[in-house]
Parts: C-alpha cells; sequence; structure tokens
C-alpha cells in the first residue's frame, strides 16, 4: 500500500483567527479524534470526552455571541470547522452540528434573560444538546406532531414521544417541539427541557447501519413538568423557530457529508498509489484516473456549494433555497464518492480493515436526516415555481 499521506485542504478564510481554528480542530481530529475513530464505532462508544475537549477548545460554540461564551464566528468558518471534524469522524461531526441545532432557539429566540442564563452553559460549559422535532408518525411532514404541551399554573406539561433523537438518552438539555394550540403549524411552540427532567425517559439506542458510537433514540415525555420560563419565543411561534432551525442545520450536514466524502477520496488516493497490478500503480490506469478526477470534483463542488448558501446566511440574505441545494447536493455526492471509494480499494474496500465501508454506511444517513432529499427537491421547486395547486 502507500505512504501518501493525505494533503490538507485549501481553504481561503476570511480572518487570521479563522486559520487558527482550522489549524486547531485539524489537530484535535488528528490526535484525539481519527486514531480511535473505527475501533469505538464498532464498539457503539460515543465519546462524550472528545466532546468536552471541544467544549473546553471553544469548538462547541462557534457560530454563536461572544457574549455568552459562543466563538462569534461566521458560519462560514463553523462549516469548515465541521468538515475536518467529521472527516475524521462522522459522529463527531454531525454531534457537534446536532448541538449547535439544539442551541439555535435560545439563541435566536430566547430572551435576554434566558440566554444570560442557559447559553453560556450550553456553549462552552461541556454540556450536550437535543432536537426534537421527529415523532414516530410525524417525520417529513414535523407539522404534524402530536406531543403536547399543556398549561397547568405557571409551568407547561408535556405528553408524548419523539423518534429518532441524535444523543436521545445523553442529552444534558433538549430543544423540543410541542402542541400547545390547534392542528398545523401554528399550534406548536418550542420548550427548553432540561436532560434530568422528571418524566423524560429514553429507549434503549436505535440498531443503526452506521454511525453506531452516535446515540439515536425514542424521547417519552410522561407528564414533563417545565415552568413556563423555559418556553423559547411566543406560543404558536415554534414551527418557524424549527424551520429556521432547519435551515442552518442542513448547512451542518452539509459540511458533514463534505467531510466524509473528502476522507473517502484521501482513502481511494492512498490506496490507488500503491496497489500495483500489471506491473504499476493501478492510479496509472485511465479508468482510475477518471473515476478518482470525477470523485475529486464532487467533492470540490459540494463544497462551493454550502459556502455559498453559508456566506448568504452570513450576510443577512435569504439562503433557504441554497440550503436545501447544499443538503441535496452533498449528501448525495457523499454518497456516490464512498461507493466509489469501496470499488477503488476492490475486495479490500468491502472489509472493515479498511475504513472506506464504514464512511458508504455513514454517508447513508446524511441523505435522510435533517429533512430527506426528496424533501430537500420539493423544498428546492417550492422557490423555484411556487407552492403546489394540487
Amino acid at each position: 500500500m502507500s505512504d501518501r499521506a493525505p494533503q490538507p485542504v485549501e481553504r481561503q478564510l476570511p480572518t487570521e483567527e479563522a486559520g487558527e481554528l482550522i489549524a486547531l480542530a485539524r489537530e484535535i481530529a488528528r490526535r484525539e479524534i481519527a486514531p480511535r475513530a473505527a475501533d469505538e464505532e464498532d464498539a457503539g462508544h460515543f465519546p462524550r470526552d472528545t466532546f468536552a475537549l471541544l467544549s473546553e477548545s471553544g469548538l462547541l460554540g462557534l457560530p454563536y455571541g461572544s457574549e455568552y461564551g459562543g466563538g462569534e464566528q461566521p458560519y462560514e468558518v463553523y462549516l469548515q470547522v465541521l468538515e475536518e471534524l467529521a472527516a475524521a469522524r462522522l459522529t463527531v461531526g454531525l454531534g457537534v452540528s446536532v448541538h449547535s441545532l439544539a442551541c439555535h432557539a435560545l439563541a435566536g429566540y430566547g430572551t435576554k434573560e434566558q440566554r444570560a442564563e442557559w447559553l453560556p452553559a450550553m456553549l462552552g460549559g461541556g454540556l450536550l444538546g437535543a432536537y426534537c422535532l421527529s415523532e414516530p408518525s410525524s417525520g417529513s411532514d414535523a407539522a404534524s406532531l402530536r406531543t403536547r404541551a399543556e398549561r397547568d399554573g405557571d409551568d407547561w406539561v408535556i405528553t408524548g414521544t419523539k423518534a429518532w433523537i441524535t444523543h436521545g438518552g445523553i442529552a444534558d438539555f433538549h430543544t423540543v417541539f410541542a402542541r400547545t394550540g390547534g392542528p398545523g403549524a401554528r399550534g406548536i411552540t418550542a420548550f427548553l427541557v432540561p436532560g434530568g427532567a422528571e418524566g423524560l425517559v429514553p429507549a434503549a439506542p436505535e440498531r443503526k447501519m452506521g454511525m453506531k458510537g452516535s446515540p439515536t433514540a425514542q424521547l417519552s415525555f410522561d407528564g414533563v413538568r417545565v415552568p413556563d420560563s423555559r418556553r423559547i419565543g411566543d406560543e404558536g411561534q415554534g414551527f418557524g423557530i424549527a424551520l429556521a432551525a432547519l435551515d442552518a442545520g442542513r448547512l451542518g450536514i452539509s459540511a458533514c457529508a463534505v467531510g466524509i466524502a473528502q476522507a473517502a477520496l484521501d482513502e481511494a488516493l492512498g490506496y490507488a498509489a500503491g496497489r500495483r497490478q500489471f506491473g504499476r500503480p493501478i492510479a496509472d490506469f485511465q479508468g482510475m484516473r477518471f473515476l478518482l478526477a470525477d470523485m475529486a470534483t464532487k467533492v470540490e463542488a459540494g463544497r462551493a456549494l454550502y459556502l455559498t448558501a453559508a456566506r448568504l446566511r452570513d450576510a443577512g440574505r435569504p439562503y433557504s433555497r441554497q440550503a436545501a441545494m447544499a443538503k441535496l447536493f452533498c449528501t448525495d455526492a457523499a454518497m456516490s464518492v464512498t461507493t466509489d471509494a469501496v470499488q477503488v480499494l476492490g475486495g479490500y474496500g468491502y472489509t472493515a480493515d479498511f475504513p472506506a465501508e464504514r464512511y458508504m454506511r455513514e454517508a447513508k444517513a446524511l441523505q435522510i436526516v435533517e429533512g430527506t432529499n426528496q424533501i430537500q427537491r420539493m423544498v428546492i421547486a417550492r422557490h423555484l415555481t411556487g407552492p403546489e395547486t394540487g
């Protein structure tokens, strides 16, 4: 095989500080994340110590305000840090993205008092968050969710079940969307629920194809009582809060997808340079060279697409269509590139001795989470042609 080391991605960054953050993320990925990734994924081990390190290093709250302990970084920078982490281990990259998603409601819609009380610990205090929107009977159709929150004096009592919750069972706080009014999107409200709340019961983690180190579980809310001070935004504003968070979250998934695709490309390039057949490296054969060229093009195109959307967001301009496009393209590209990486390695690619098969299994999840790619196509089409008339 080849001793060819992957070359760091050349990045155009807006500030010197951004370059330092990328270098820090790469060092943590190289030293702390990548060496343990394969064994811990096989064992289904969640690296909580890694998230504590990321929090201590200031990498767990990058896109949020410095007055609350965040990094005050534009999404353009945050997403490239996320890409570096996901390239080392998707469980970590996706976990950071989900944590940022869970902080979004409070950071964007909480009162000044709420943000001052809870956000510092969420951004830099070693806590880990979960985002609770999906339910067993409402995934893509999130506006039909059934979990209810009933007013009881100065409290709310939440009853229902959430499904497919990343960090389910281990999160320290949950951003929960529950129905406080009538049917449809206007009857939904957001709440911040602590991890140890009485009546909050996690099911056993799902048995998944990939990302076995990242726990995904149903959460049962059996009369969970929270004070009105933990309601985020106005009553009935929750669905709008959820959609705004999902636009940002789709960019996080896009960056994770590019990270895992880059890792697969690096693995394929190293193998093709070192594997010899018919007296020369297989990288000399035109069929292989064209395959690698296509893989690299998809990675670069995905990176450019998510950065375009991120820069729109940073400029305060609408970016929902571009976020959906980035999520669609980057995750489809990741599935394609990781599958091709397995093909480059041949029989070795199908074994667990090489990471290519793990990358392929993990990439599949990214076409599903934060809105399936079929939903992304619906979102994009609505921006192009208007809502459906039927």
